[in-house]
Formats: C-alpha cells, structure tokens, sequence
C-alpha cells in the first residue's frame, strides 16, 4: 500500500463525513418526514439507506460511464454542477408544495366541539376531529404514499459532487482495485452517516412534546425540507 493510496482513502473518508454532515439535505428530509408518518425505526433506516444508495450510486454510474469514454473530469463536474442546479429546484419546490399541502390537512383536520345529548336528558361538550378516524386509512393509500417517491427520485438525480475527482484519480491510472476500494469506502461513509444522523434525531424526537402540534406534522416536515432548499439555493449548503 503506497502512501499516495493511503492518501486517497483519507480524502475520501474525510470528503465523505464532511459532505454528508454539511449537507442538511442528506439528513433532514428523512428525520421530518419520518416524524410526520409515524415510521418505525426500522422503515426509516430502511428508506435513508435506499436514498443514500441512490445519491451515491447515480454519481458513481456517470463516473463509470465518463471513464469509459474517456471524458475529462473538469466535463464531469461541470455537468454535475449543472445536475446539482436543477435538483436543488427541485428540492426546494417539493418542500413548499408539500408545506401547502400539509398545511391544508391541518386545516381540514382542525378540532372542534360538538354537544353531545343523551337518553336522560343530559348533555356534554366533546371535542373531536372529523378526519382522525380517517388518518391511518389516508396514510395509507398509494396517493399519501407518494410523498417519499418523490423525495427518493430527487436524490437518485442529485449528485454527489466530491465522488467524481476521487474516483478518476485512479482510473487515469488504470488502477482499478484503488478506484473500487474508495468508491465503496466513499459510499459507506456517506450511507452510514445519513443512517446514524436521522436515527438519532429520529431517537429524539420520541422525547419532545409534540402532541400538540401533531396536526402540523406534515406542514413542519414541508417546511423544514422548503427552508433546508433555500439553503442550498442561497447559502450553498
């Protein structure tokens, strides 16, 4: 193992926790949506792991395919800078449509009180929704399903910017095992800090006092995914 191979793993373990853990995007989307759909645990890993193999795997697929014929780094990037453009677009676009969407279901979904009369001439106040006892049959349609799909299309497209240098370094030189060798490691650091993230911010979650505002579950997931998109789109993140 020569010192510049151990030099490259370094740079891509290193570009690899630092990508993932400054890019809210790889994190985020899964922690609030995963909240507003009551997930368990086990689904919502499963699903970060799914769009981590997608993020990553897309960007290793145009790498391949820009070593076969032989196009230059400097256009690979450039394409995945215009790549990264559009997605960001995208991103942005389905946070605020799933925001207003969400916000219209708590609206819809908003409780009020009804008096209740009785045989024995009695009567009380009960405060109710007419939609609770709907929800889990509405969570449960292809329709209500959709909103992580759309979610797991964008990050297929998205790419993975840092992956591209690292690996045609090795390619240029027809070392092939060195470039499998970082792109798995690249890959598995991406993956496993997407999963570690969301699972602990997941954990937390079950700790706070979100009873109360439940009903916005699905408008706060929107919203945290609309505001982590104008990051992108405004502060580079």
């Amino acid at each position: 193992m020569t010192n510049e191979f151990i030099i490259l793993v370094a740079t891509a373990a290193s570009l690899a926790l630092i990508h993932t853990l400054t890019g809210p995007d790889h994190y985020l989307p899964f922690i609030v949506i995963s909240k507003a759909r009551n997930w368990k645990m086990k689904k919502t890993i499963w699903f970060t792991a799914l769009c981590g193999v997608g993020h990553v795997g897309s960007s290793v697929l145009l790498g391949f395919i820009g070593i076969a014929l032989g196009i230059a780094v400097e256009k690979l990037e450039l394409f995945e800078g215009v790549r990264g453009s559009i997605v960001t677009y995208l991103f942005t676009s389905f946070g605020l449509i799933y925001m207003l969407w969400g916000i219209r279901k708590a609206y819809k979904n908003k409780s009020h009180q009804h008096l209740h009369f009785h045989s024995n001439e009695s009567f009380h106040e009960h405060e109710h929704t007419h939609h609770n006892e709907h929800v889990h049959i509405h969570e449960s349609t292809k329709k209500a399903n959709i909103t992580p799909w759309i979610l797991f299309t964008i990050f297929i497209f998205g790419p993975c910017e840092p992956l591209i240098p690292i690996v045609m370094y090795p390619a240029a030189k027809h070392n092939y095992l060195e470039m499998i060798i970082v792109t798995g490691l690249f890959s598995l650091i991406t993956i496993s800090t997407m999963i570690v993230l969301v699972t602990a911010a997941s954990y937390g979650f079950k700790f706070l006092p979100m009873k109360k505002i439940e009903r916005y579950s699905h408008a706060l997931a929107g919203g945290t995914i609309f505001v982590c998109g104008l990051g992108m789109l405004f502060l580079g993140l």
